[in-house]
């Protein structure tokens, strides 16, 4: 069946937005649509029914939130093979949902490759019998030459498309070029692409998109003429420069220390509240503080775990792939006594969760005591003990929360929960979070005063702990909180609108799906 497949000269070039927007736009024209990607890397993950059927597993967030924009549930089949880098140059392997091996680079080629190939392959193939049409993220750029024989996300993807059953000939496999112009050297970026792309599949590329254009576009005409006439294939569009709102998960996009975000309706200095997140050295699904980030009057600050956090109206401590390491560099920094001093409220997030407590046990750190115990920052009185065991669910808790910074919500809150280590309290604990069906422990949340922390990682994707949240920044502050005036898009409809500028007839004619 036919597959698109939305390759890049380079990383952060505006795949995932292309292809989520084309999930989205077909979706809408009644076309049975699915998104794809073979391999992802990425330490932004979800919890998602895995295609076998035999509980959860974790996909990439860009393949959950291109389901999203598909209209079709999410499954391990969207992202069959998923690398979550987790330091000293591993990743923890996930195939088609669950943890496979902690690998080297070199390790994931000699010992995994094949059958992280066949898991791609196999999901591939469930999908284009499934859907009327696959729409396939490449990864990084197709013109690796280096890695050409083991490029599962470019080059495999668009072979066993080409090559699967009832599509020998490949003519229902396309490939769409995604060049940034915002990086300069978007012409040689493309001319040299479309040199280095392997000569069996360089008659599937039907066109090239560039993206992120500022400026005046006649000015841009002249060089798309010439690509067009050097290379034989057309320009379909030039998209602007716009952020739609979807998360993000390439590496290049990792917040930096000294990185703001939000506050999209220009407030600055004392109109707005500013929420500060510690860059963690391992920092995993910031993805969690995209919500925030889209509220008018709302910046999210990436902070280095030595800057100052006096102009904080709150802080949330993020997921991490390496909750030990991190803690130790928290305490090299001193931060848990100036996180003590800070009056306002405090939030952790799954490994920012465990950060809050009192102690990680079973922490197998060298040199970190007979017991392999690390003590933690000490503002909640919980503590987590690690093991091989890893949790990977999506649920629905009710939230119970009589103070502190979600005080006044009562009701179900839904999210996934990645996670290894279990947390029990130590003293007096309140536990706003339980099982819809089940009493509350301290091993989903646990509250005192103005501290939070929860294993709940989507938490301010519930528009009302979301609202709930900024208020209380805003009522602390005595400030006036921005209206969000009348409802706007969604990220899935604006990335569609962005989309719908290309020629999009002419990708839908090369992969065999009428308009």
């Amino acid at each position: 069946m036919p597959t698109l497949l939305v390759a890049g000269t380079a990383s952060h070039v505006g795949k995932s937005t292309v292809a989520a927007g084309f999930c989205r736009l077909l979706a809408d024209r009644g076309v049975d649509v699915a998104p794809f990607k073979a391999q992802n890397m990425s330490t932004n993950a979800r919890a998602v029914p895995r295609a076998a059927g035999d509980g959860f597993g974790e996909v990439g967030v860009s393949q959950y939130v291109q389901a999203r924009a598909a209209r079709v549930a999410p499954t391990t089949d969207h992202n069959p093979v998923l690398l979550k880098p987790q330091g000293d140059g591993e990743s923890q392997l996930v195939i088609d949902g669950r943890v496979a091996a902690s690998v080297a680079a070199g390790g994931y080629y000699d010992d995994h490759w094949e059958r992280a190939r066949s898991a791609a392959a196999a999901a591939h193939a469930r999908l284009a019998a499934a859907h009327d049409l696959v729409v396939a993220e490449g990864a990084g750029s197709i013109a690796e030459i280096n890695l050409h024989h083991r490029d599962l996300a470019n080059v495999e993807t668009a072979r066993f498309a080409a090559r699967g059953v009832g599509n020998a000939a490949g003519d229902e496999t396309a490939i769409l070029l995604v060049a940034d112009i915002e990086r300069g050297g978007v012409f040689a970026a493309i001319v040299g692409t479309l040199e280095l792309v392997p000569e069996d599949l360089r008659d599937l590329v039907c066109g090239v998109v560039v993206t992120k254009f500022r400026g005046e576009r006649s000015l841009l005409d002249p060089g798309l003429r010439e690509i067009e006439a050097r290379t034989g294939v057309p320009v379909l569009g030039v998209l602007p420069y716009d952020d739609p709102g979807l998360p993000e998960e390439d590496s290049v996009a990792v917040p930096r220390s000294g990185t703001v975000r939000g506050a999209s309706d220009g407030t600055v200095g004392g109109d707005g509240v500013t929420v500060v997140v510690p860059r963690l050295p391992h920092i995993a699904n910031y993805t969690d503080l995209g919500p925030l980030e889209a509220e008018p009057g709302v910046r999210v600050a990436y902070r280095a775990l030595d800057a100052d956090f006096a102009d904080a109206d709150a802080v949330v401590l993020p997921g991490t792939k390496n909750t030990v390491d991190d803690l130790l560099a928290l305490h090299a920094a001193d931060y848990g006594a100036r996180l003590r001093a800070f009056s306002g409220p405090v939030v952790g997030l799954c490994g920012g969760y465990q950060l809050l407590g009192e102690r990680l046990t079973n922490a197998a750190v060298e040199g970190t005591g007979d017991d392999d115990v690390v003590d933690g920052l000490g503002l909640l009185p919980v503590e987590t003990r690690f093991s091989p065991e890893k949790r990977v669910v999506a649920t629905t808790l009710r939230l119970d929360a009589d103070a502190g910074p979600f005080a006044g919500v009562d009701g179900p809150v839904s999210g996934y929960e990645i996670h290894q280590g279990r947390t029990r309290a130590t003293g007096p604990v309140d536990t706003p979070f339980a099982p819809s069906d089940g009493d509350a422990t301290a091993g989903l949340g646990a509250a005192r005063d103005r501290v939070v922390g929860t294993y709940l990682h989507g938490l301010f994707e519930n528009p009302t702990v979301r609202d709930v949240f900024i208020d209380s920044l805003f009522e602390a502050k005595e400030s006036a909180r921005p209206g969000t005036g009348s409802e706007a898009e969604t990220p899935h409809d604006r990335a569609a609108t962005l989309v719908e500028g290309l020629a999009v007839e002419t990708v839908l004619d090369a992969v065999g799906v009428g308009g």
